[in-house]
């Protein structure tokens, strides 16, 4: 009944190289010039934050440019409550900060 299995190839391993440094980044906090028209001008901040969630194109997450009272940012959202945005990053952006808004 000791039947003999065969044996299990095992590459070698060198240690050299197996670590390695990697960085990953989602900082976007960078400036972004946007030109906002202002076809849109008659609609207020909740109306656009409306339409951008409920938008066919919005399935749980949507690339805006938010511009706020001091920069212009850009910005992944992925939800909203009745005072913040909610980016991908987990931060918080004051709605009532907000100047304008669109998609990218």
């Amino acid at each position: 009944m000791d039947k003999k299995l065969p044996k299990v190839f095992a590459n070698k391993v060198d240690s050299k190289g197996n670590n390695k440094n990697t960085y990953y980044s989602t900082d976007n906090n960078e400036e972004v010039n946007f030109v906002f028209d202002d076809n849109d001008s008659d609609k207020n901040i909740n109306q656009k934050l409306n339409d951008i969630f409920n938008s066919s194109n919005y399935i749980y997450k949507a690339d805006v440019i938010i511009k706020l009272k001091d920069k212009t940012l850009t910005k992944r959202i992925v939800g909203r409550n009745s005072t913040h945005l909610i980016t991908m990053e987990n931060e918080l952006i004051p709605i009532s900060d907000i100047l304008d808004i669109k998609t990218k």
